[in-house]
Parts: C-alpha cells; sequence; structure tokens
C-alpha cells in the first residue's frame, strides 16, 4: 500500500495553479490536432475546476460551501475522465498522452490523499 501524504492543505495549494494550467496549456501545446475536443475537454474542466476550488470547504477557499469531500470526488471522476477520453474520443498523439498523462496524475493525488483524521493525528 503507498502511503497517503497528500494533505487537504497540500490539496488546496495545488488545486487553482493546476485549474489555470488546465484552461492555458491546450493552447500552449497546440491540442485539439486529433479532435477539437481535446483542446476545448481541457478548458472547460479547467474553469470547472476553478469554480469548485473557489467554492470548497478548505482555507483557501473563497465561498467555503461545497464539502472537501465533494470535491476529491469530483477529481477522482475527472481522473477517470481524462483516462477514457484519449481512448472512447479517438485522440491520438500529445492529445492522447496530455490526457493519459494527467488522468492518472490526478488519480494519484487523489489516491494518495491523506484523510483528515489521519492528517490532524500526524
Amino acid at each position: 500500500m503507498f502511503p497517503s501524504f497528500v494533505t487537504k492543505s497540500i490539496h488546496a495549494y495545488l488545486d487553482y495553479p493546476v485549474a489555470l494550467g488546465l484552461i492555458i496549456m491546450p493552447f500552449l501545446f497546440g491540442l485539439g490536432a486529433s479532435n477539437p475536443l481535446a483542446l476545448w475537454l481541457s478548458v472547460v474542466t479547467g474553469v470547472a475546476a476553478f469554480l469548485l476550488t473557489i467554492l470548497t470547504d478548505h482555507h483557501l477557499g473563497v465561498f467555503r460551501v461545497l464539502p472537501y469531500r465533494l470535491h476529491l470526488i469530483v477529481d477522482g471522476m475527472v481522473g477517470v475522465v481524462f483516462v477514457l477520453a484519449p481512448v472512447v474520443l479517438g485522440f491520438t498523439g500529445l492529445d492522447y498522452w496530455y490526457y493519459m498523462a494527467l488522468g492518472v496524475t490526478v488519480l494519484m493525488v487523489v489516491g494518495l490523499h491523506k484523510p483528515e483524521s489521519e492528517a490532524l493525528s500526524a
């Protein structure tokens, strides 16, 4: 079993730059060559991730109306979608690897999450 070390605080600090990266990186990398959805899936997900972060009940949330647990569930679903999208939508080349790499990374971050009870006792 892998150690759980991604605390709520660490996760919160990752959220904003990741959301902005999801919006900006597709344009920098020129995604969309194999399918226009390869560009827009990331951008739309980045906007949604930014809004989710603003609304999440953690120390960097602005309105703090959504439970952090819901945030983790949504992140996990994004990871699954990012791993499945290249296969289902027929992405190739950089489009394919962009989503595979991000999907696996998101799933790892969610999987390595340290539950709050463990984080408090550590």
